[in-house]
């Protein structure tokens, strides 16, 4: 059905708007009728017509701002506009005219006259179309015929070629199709929709619309696909989304058919006279470059041997089918490869892990994933499957490609034989470890530290399981129980380390509050055992380890108390020494203070006794009497000078060889000091 050609009628006059509709409905064209500038503005912004026409005088927007709005729009710029008005001046035609309007009318009007200027204007539209169409053909042609003259890849031509065909003939496939002389087999050697796309075969018995334009070496279109009696035979075998149009073009070389243009769109539309001739010469040129550039037996011997690849892999495929189901849910990725890396098999949480879909995996290796830096380790792992070695949980780092931009990612891949009665292929499972190995990482690093601090502790730390199993054990506990850990972790329960009992009386007072925090000991007075069984005083501070609030073991900070104790022993007889010092002197300066209490007596009495022994003389009892104190002050003199110098007292001669305290030399000094 041929569609009508739409009129836009914008006029605020009812009467008119109704005589115009009639009229255009008449002559067989399709009127749209709006009452205002506004309402025909709203219509233009979705909808492009063949023609308008327009009054000029209505309430703003009137018809000039429409008028300046249609030629404004890049969608209705050429569009036809016919002015109507009841307008007599001349300036308001002129500027009609100069705002772009196409033809002029008065009302009152013929309907029959009206009619003819439509179709005058669409007469004109035509052949300006028709005038660009014949243009941007001819640059078509130029261009692809070029490209098919290049030097260049010849199959990226190709597929450059049908692209560009597809774009302008506004289809939704276009492909070339080259077969054999009598062949029951065609080859799509080129694409529109896909590029990597090489040497497709294709079995002619099911495209009877190719066999018979290579039989007639005519074109054939198919308005609709779905009701042409030539696909009746094999409508069955179409799949429900199957190409409606069909338009196939032969190319002919010296008459002779090597192949055909085949396009295909998606909707029922017959191409126009005008697409059929750029295919047909588009065709044509194809065909002489397939010859001048001499590829075509090439391609054929390329496409016998991709053929037997695509068989042989179909075959490998059909094998893998009975672990589809089981691979298709498996929550790894998994790839079948066969023994050169190509990728036969993918399942989709493949196509999750490595940001690739099945057809991407399917045209590459698996060496083509993997990272350069581990290609090395990838290549030693493949020497290993001749040997039958095929190694699991191994560390392969891939680039993942996602929107935006990939990333690197490390998977843990193991390697399994499959396949073996149909040649062998490798199993290669894998799931993404990325953010394990960054934690294991880390943890690594501060377990690292953490031991390196408890090793570098100056205290003893003992960390053991609920059962006692010591499973700590640094080297300060070493030099603190004289057992080497090699001794005690894993192999010794830490009540070993405690004398009888103890360690069950220390494991209460952790899980009681009687010292503080319930599951905590500080500063706790006790024992240990050492190797040889000896007591040894300690300080004692533990926890309880919790996971979840569940203790799962203890840890405990042990101080060797004995250089503290030894240094408080030597410090206790330092200060006993010191008390019996600080005795002595004053013992000194009691003797020295009686001592000099003592001086003056003495003297007194030396001195009086010698008086009188010499008064009284000769050898009266008086006399010895006198000679007796003399003799008895003397030796006490001499006490007195022993003290002294005890206590560093100086002293000094009195009568004769007898010597008394310096008392006053004394008394100048410093108690204790040393004269002269």
């Amino acid at each position: 059905m041929v569609s009508r050609e739409v009129v836009l009628v914008v006029d605020d006059d009812a009467v008119s708007r109704h005589v115009l509709s009639e009229a255009l409905t008449r002559a067989g064209l399709d009127p749209v009728a709006v009452s205002s500038g506004r309402e025909a503005l709203d219509w233009l912004a979705d909808h492009v017509p063949s023609v308008v026409l327009l009054d000029l005088v209505m309430p703003p927007p009137d018809g000039y701002a429409v008028l300046r709005a249609l030629r404004d729009d890049p969608r209705t710029a050429d569009v036809p506009v016919l002015v109507l008005t009841g307008l007599d001046a001349d300036d308001d035609v002129g500027r009609a005219f100069e705002l772009g309007a196409d033809d002029f009318l008065r009302k009152p009007f013929r309907p029959s006259e009206l009619v003819a200027r439509i179709r005058s204007q669409l007469r004109i539209r035509e052949y300006v179309e028709a005038l660009a169409r014949k243009e941007h053909d001819a640059k078509v042609v130029l261009e692809l015929t070029q490209a098919l003259a290049s030097t260049l890849d010849f199959r990226n031509i190709l597929f450059a070629v049908v692209r560009r065909i597809a774009e302008v003939a506004r289809v939704d496939r276009c492909s070339i199709v080259l077969v054999r002389d009598k062949g029951a087999v065609g080859y799509v050697i080129a694409a529109s929709d896909d590029k990597e796309l090489r040497d497709l075969p294709i079995n002619l018995a099911r495209y009877p619309e190719i066999e018979q334009v290579l039989s007639s070496g005519e074109p054939l279109v198919i308005g609709d696909a779905s009701t042409h009696p030539l696909l009746d035979l094999v409508r069955s075998d179409l799949p429900a989304d199957a190409f409606r149009s069909l338009a196939i073009l032969p190319i002919l070389f010296e008459d002779k058919p090597m192949g055909v243009l085949f396009l295909r769109g998606r909707q029922p539309n017959a191409l126009r006279e005008h697409e059929l001739s750029l295919g047909r010469t588009v065709a044509n040129a194809t065909a002489i470059a397939l010859r001048n550039a001499r590829i075509l037996q090439s391609l054929r011997d390329q496409t016998q041997q991709i053929s037997f690849a695509r068989v042989e892999a179909e075959r490998r495929l059909k094998a893998l089918q009975r672990y589809a189901d089981f691979f298709h849910s498996a929550a790894d990725g998994i790839l079948v490869i066969d023994a050169d890396g190509q990728v036969l098999f993918s399942n989709p949480r493949a196509h999750e892990i490595t940001g690739r879909s099945e057809a991407e995996l399917g045209r590459g290796t698996f060496a083509g994933l993997v990272d350069p830096a581990d290609l090395p380790r990838l290549s030693q792992i493949r020497a290993g499957f001749a040997q039958d070695e095929f190694p699991h949980m191994v560390d392969l780092s891939i680039r993942r490609q996602a929107p935006g931009g990939g990333d690197r990612r490390t998977l843990s891949v193991s390697f399994g034989s499959v396949l073996h009665e149909d040649g062998g292929a490798i199993l290669v499972s894998f799931r993404d470890v990325t953010a394990e190995r960054a934690t294991e990482a880390e943890l690594t690093k501060t377990k690292d530290f953490l031991e390196r601090v408890i090793e570098s502790s100056a205290d003893a730390i003992v960390s053991a399981d609920t059962t006692g199993l010591v499973l700590l054990y640094n080297r300060a506990a070493e030099r603190t129980f004289g057992h080497p850990a090699a001794e005690v972790v894993g192999r010794r329960n830490a009540r070993d380390l405690y004398p009888p009992g103890l360690a069950r009386d220390i494991m209460r007072l952790i899980r009681s509050n009687e010292h503080g925090v319930p599951g905590r000991l500080e500063g706790y007075r006790t024992e240990v055992l050492s190797r040889d069984g000896t007591r040894i005083p300690v300080l004692l501070s533990a926890a309880l380890i919790l996971e979840n609030g569940a203790p799962f073991g203890s840890v405990g900070v042990i101080t060797d108390l004995r250089e503290r104790l030894r240094m408080e022993a030597r410090l206790e007889e330092a200060q006993e020494a010191l008390r019996a010092r600080e005795k002595q002197a004053i013992v000194a300066e009691l003797a020295g203070a009686a001592a000099h209490e003592l001086n003056q007596p003495l003297t007194s009495v030396i001195g009086y006794a010698d008086i009188i022994r010499r008064r009284v003389g000769g050898d009266s009892p008086v006399a010895n009497a006198a000679a007796v104190i003399l003799e008895e002050a003397g030796r006490m003199a001499d006490i007195v000078r022993k003290i002294g110098k005890i206590t560093r007292y100086e002293t000094k001669m009195y009568v004769g060889t007898a010597k008394i305290i310096d008392l006053d030399r004394a008394s100048d000094d410093e108690p204790g000091g040393t004269s002269e």
